[in-house]
């Protein structure tokens, strides 16, 4: 057993963070988990999991047991005929995909950055983009978890804890050291980047969702510039994408930090850097391997809240939105997002029995963010929001089991597999209120009644 004493305090990566543990502990083997949460609980210390920091809500914020899987890392097999893949959970998204690279295999969908852990993006319900496609979790066949008795248990389509309620469960029902993944071999894509009106993409979006098999778009503020992105299947031999990405670096991270930066000094620039920015967006083809194409380097710190709606309802909400931006005016230049994903059954997935669009709200660190945030927050309540796990938001225990048909059922079980609460921590205690089943049971009946 590894313990790293040297980091009095800890902070995720937008530094919207920050906690003291009291114990850093990084175990190199799965029997060592094992240890580490049976001295946990012997200690009354509560545990939490730290990948690679990028949630931006106190999820692995930790008084007691800090653990890492940093090395817990590497496929560990690979079945070619089944097309899965089982996977330490430490693994990094990005050597994932480098080492599935070397057997012609990828994942069938990323999200937009790859820094994160296998663990870490999975559990927090993390998605890329493409209606065909869900979520992380949607691709886990099976994961090992150490429970809270220090047990490795197995979570399948045939075990009693329903994989349903485990692939998405934020570190709650334990620790989960392996993944089963489904892999699919390694297309080439071509991805395409252009500009067009506000109103023509509300005019073609049915048809962008549904004749691309990955779509997204970036709707700037105060512009009527939206940036598209569209990954189709490509037969073209794949070329190197290096130029591409020191493209994106340049622009996307050290020319977008200048301009963040002026922003930040000089709030009333906000409207004229947004629509530069816009305008300043021009068309590109590339053809290659889709992990090649996924994700690109986010340098530019920021905060950030993101929900689900019911993608039906997603060109009446950006309306919305775009209203709202020009009757508060608020000082904001970063794009607002705009990604979707195919209905699932995972119980606190925001994709939950619904086709879903993503709306993704954005804020450089060190600008006024409360306000506009609360704002979002309040309009698309109206739209049956859901908020992504690992991203700031507003919503209360009230609001979540609006949204959430599963949720109070995933706390059942949450409080069967640790009742004393050792993966807990004051987060999410204060969120769900783990400690007052009651309370709970009696707020849902009110809101079905209200229904």
């Amino acid at each position: 057993m590894f313990l790293l004493m040297k980091e009095t305090f800890w902070k995720n990566w937008a530094e919207t963070v920050y906690f003291q543990p009291h114990k850093v502990v990084y175990p190199t083997s799965i029997a060592e988990v094992c240890q580490i949460v049976k001295q946990a609980k012997k200690e009354n210390q509560q545990i939490r999991v730290i990948g690679a920091g990028h949630s931006f809500t106190p999820i692995a914020a930790s008084p007691g047991y800090l653990i890492s899987l940093d090395n817990l890392t590497g496929i560990i097999s690979i079945d070619e005929e089944q097309q899965t893949a089982v996977v330490l959970a430490g693994t990094r998204l990005y050597d994932l995909s480098k080492q599935l690279a070397e057997q012609g295999f990828s994942q069938e969908n990323l999200g937009d950055i790859n820094t994160q852990s296998l663990a870490g993006a999975t559990l927090t319900g993390t998605h890329g983009t493409g209606i065909q496609f869900g979520n992380l979790a949607t691709q886990v066949v099976e994961l090992k978890m150490v429970n809270a008795d220090g047990d490795v248990i197995t979570v399948n389509a045939q075990s009693e804890v329903p994989l349903q309620a485990a692939a998405i469960s934020l570190g709650l029902l334990g620790i989960v050291v392996e993944m089963a993944i489904r892999i699919i071999p390694a297309p080439t894509y071509r991805f395409e980047s252009r500009k067009i009106h506000f109103l023509h993409l509300l005019q073609d979006m049915k048809q962008l969702i549904a004749e691309n098999r990955h779509f997204e778009c970036f709707m700037f503020p105060y512009s009527e510039i939206v940036q598209i992105k569209t990954m189709n299947l490509s037969e073209q031999v794949p070329l190197s994408v290096r130029k591409h990405r020191l493209k994106a670096l340049v622009v996307e991270n050290y020319a977008y930090q200048l301009l963040s930066e002026t922003a930040r000094f000089i709030p009333r620039t906000t409207r004229w850097i947004s629509r530069l920015s816009a305008k300043a967006i021009g068309s590109s083809v590339i053809h290659a391997k889709n992990y090649d194409l996924f994700a690109t380097a986010r340098n530019v710190r920021f905060r950030e809240m993101e929900y689900s709606i019911p993608l039906e309802k997603l060109s009446e909400a950006l309306i919305a939105i775009r209203t709202k931006m020009e009757r508060e005016g608020y000082h904001v230049h970063f794009p607002i997002e705009i990604r979707m994903a195919k209905g699932d059954d995972l119980w606190l997935s925001t994709a939950y029995a619904r086709d879903s669009a993503y709306i993704a709200i954005h804020m450089y660190k060190g600008m006024p963010y409360e306000k506009y945030f609360q704002d979002m927050d309040a309009l698309l309540q109206a739209y049956e929001a859901r908020p992504h796990w690992g991203k700031m938001h507003n919503m209360n225990l009230t609001q979540l089991h609006r949204v959430y048909p599963k949720l109070e059922a995933f706390l059942n079980i949450r409080e069967q597999l640790d009742p004393s609460g050792i993966f807990l921590n004051a987060y999410f205690a204060k969120l769900l209120e783990t400690n007052n089943k009651e309370n709970r049971t009696k707020l849902q009946k009110s809101i079905f009644a209200e229904v």
